[in-house]
């Protein structure tokens, strides 16, 4: 029987897999192993085991009777040697030699004498050994009827004995295997991360190679590593449903392990064993709670995207001001087509990578351009997944569910997750196309059903109570023309906690950011901001309301430019306000574009060759 690698618990044949039984069933010779359930190939097993022991123990028997008879062969032999030793003759007396002549008289009697004795001493001699012979197969007859009694008794307790000394022996092995198993398992953990104690022996191996991907887990039960932009590809790993099974992985998690080269006729590489579940110990993954059982709460933690080394990055300034984006903020940017949405997108992707490098961000581009993707890739650091126009409706289903799910595993380990979508009215397209049809059909041919995935998708984005955050910023299109645009702009348009409006007005006028102050805002932005911002941006929209959104978006922009931080440009802006308050000659020209101007001190103008060289001015103006 061959030596096993791995001990097998055979005090409760119950605990091991049906694999090991399967390996163990094989190399003690239970015929067609696959073909029964564990419980039958637990019994196979116990009856093989049986037979195996009840003929060590028939041989043992048999090896010890013939070591017996042996020993009693040899002793009866020695026995005969020593019973028919020849008995010695005789002696004779000298010949005496004869005289010439006649004899005495004397010697003559003599002789005679000696002729008549000579004849009983050799009958005597018969005698005694016909009784010799005649007595020895009596013994033999008894020694050979009081043997088997004796051999009888002495084998019993030998093959007793033989029994207990290979259960005693057979303990004491077990014991020392599950020792040496222990101290394996002790050293895989260690120093593999992994309680398999073969996985050593495997990377000593020069044919095992790394492997890390996205997992997708195919309605059969196994899955696959997606290593390109969460599609399948040729690079892909093979992942069995026991491995699955046994970390409790869900489709979207990144697995870290080792795998075997492809053999001949093998597409795929396939997973040997893993080592990291979304960059943490895989034994930790069964242990993290499922995103929907997480507790979700307002934003409270503020993502600021100013920054002081790109102070001309006035886009993401003003953003901070009119709608304040938080952890787990689900916001909307409603634009129309080319006011910038999506240069403001990668605006926000660059501060986020930039100020807060420890929040995950991914950015997803769906029914794009291939240019919009090339550009996002060389300018954002962050995963860019994408599905350009050219491909099918199911392509950019599957690439937003995967997005989805990827997003929901990194919450479920107290990450920061930030995505930003363009966008999500192509989506709402996608799954109008995809979906079955349900007969209920909104104005512009839109399914009733197929909103259901797209705000599963939007809606997904909260703050955690428990740590972690998702954060969905998507864009939405209006004004193109189709009916269908509108009425998912308005299914989408009270879900949300954040709005940045862009005016087209603005964009045709080349003002950019084209954001309108008037609509764009952040639901709960008191628990973002501080008391000296909130005050600040309630002054703002106090005293601009009146002003149409390019003139108000100029004079914002002025000012910005003016000042180097957010802080400073409040303060330039109360200092203003306060002014104004003072000199209430001027309450009825504060949005008077043409008075406002004409009051400008020239000398004090900011000089600027851009496209906001009319927007300088003096402290002594009014809004």
């Amino acid at each position: 029987m061959k030596v096993r690698k791995k001990i097998l618990n055979l005090s409760d044949l119950s605990k091991n897999t049906i694999l090991e039984l399967r390996e163990f069933g094989k190399e003690i010779g239970v015929k067609s192993v696959t073909r029964y359930k564990k419980a039958d190939l637990m019994e196979k097993i116990q009856e093989k085991l049986t037979e195996m022991s009840q003929s060590q123990m028939n041989s043992a028997i048999q090896r010890h009777s013939a070591k017996e008879s042996t020993v009693q062969q040899k002793e009866h032999a020695s026995d005969t040697e020593k019973q028919q030793i020849p008995i010695q003759e005789q002696e004779q007396p000298a010949p005496v030699k004869r005289k010439r002549g006649r004899p005495r008289k004397s010697e003559s009697q003599t002789v005679a004498t000696a002729k008549k004795e000579k004849t009983p001493i050799a009958s005597e001699t018969g005698k005694e050994e016909s009784l010799q012979q005649s007595e020895q197969p009596v013994q033999h007859a008894v020694e050979s009827s009081t043997a088997p009694e004796e051999k009888t008794e002495i084998t019993k307790t030998e093959a007793a004995q033989a029994i207990d000394h290979s259960d005693s022996s057979a303990q004491e092995q077990e014991q020392e295997n599950s020792e040496e198993y222990s101290r394996k398992v002790a050293y895989a953990r260690k120093y593999f991360n992994t309680s398999n104690p073969a996985i050593p022996e495997l990377l000593s191996n020069s044919d095992v190679g790394n492997a890390e991907g996205i997992l997708e887990i195919l309605p059969d039960g196994y899955g696959f590593l997606r290593t390109e932009n969460y599609m399948p590809g040729n690079r892909d790993v093979y992942i069995s449903q026991s491995q699955i099974r046994r970390f409790s992985l869900k489709t979207g998690d990144l697995v870290s392990g080792k795998t075997r080269h492809t053999k001949e006729g093998d597409k795929f590489r396939a997973l040997l064993y893993v080592t990291a579940v979304n960059g943490e110990d895989p034994e930790k993954a069964p242990m993290r709670r499922p995103f929907e059982d997480l507790t979700p709460i307002f934003p409270n933690q503020r993502i600021t995207l100013e920054n002081k080394k790109h102070r001309n990055d006035l886009a993401t300034r003003i953003i901070d001001l009119v709608s304040p984006i938080g952890k787990g903020q689900r916001g909307l940017i409603v634009s129309p087509p080319k006011a910038g949405k999506t240069t403001l997108l990668k605006n926000i992707a660059n501060s986020i990578s930039i100020n807060y490098p420890d929040i995950y961000l991914i950015v997803l581009l769906i029914d794009e351009r291939p240019e919009e993707v090339t550009d996002m890739q060389r300018s954002i650091r962050g995963d860019i997944v994408y599905s350009t126009f050219d491909e099918l409706p199911d392509n950019h289903v599957k690439v937003a569910e995967m997005v989805l799910e990827r997003s929901q595993r990194l919450v479920e380990h107290g990450r920061d997750v930030v995505v930003l979508m363009d966008s999500i009215t192509r989506l709402a397209r996608a799954y109008n196309a995809v979906a079955p049809s349900t007969g209920r059909v909104l104005s512009g041919g839109l399914d009733s059903a197929a909103l259901h995935k797209p705000k599963r998708f939007f809606g997904s984005a909260r703050n955690i109570e428990e740590g972690g955050s998702l954060t969905i910023i998507a864009t939405a299109l209006v004004e193109t023309g189709s009916r269908m645009d509108d009425v998912i702009y308005e299914e989408f348009k009270g879900t949300g906690n954040m709005e940045i409006h862009l005016d087209r007005k603005m964009s045709e006028k080349r003002i950019f950011p084209a954001v309108d102050l008037h609509k764009s805002s952040t639901r709960r932005e008191d628990l973002l901001m501080n008391q000296k911002e909130l005050e600040g941006v309630w002054a703002i929209r106090k005293n601009l309301s009146e002003g149409r959104p390019d003139q108000v978006m100029e004079i914002i922009l002025n000012d910005l430019m003016r000042t180097n931080t957010n802080d400073d440009f409040i303060d330039l802006m109360m200092e203003h306000f306060n002014d104004v308050e003072k000199d209430s000659s001027y309450n009825d020209s504060r949005i008077d574009r043409s008075d406002r101007y004409d009051r400008y001190d020239k000398s004090d103008r900011f000089d600027r060759s851009d496209r906001y060289d009319r927007g300088g001015y003096s402290n002594n103006y009014r809004y």
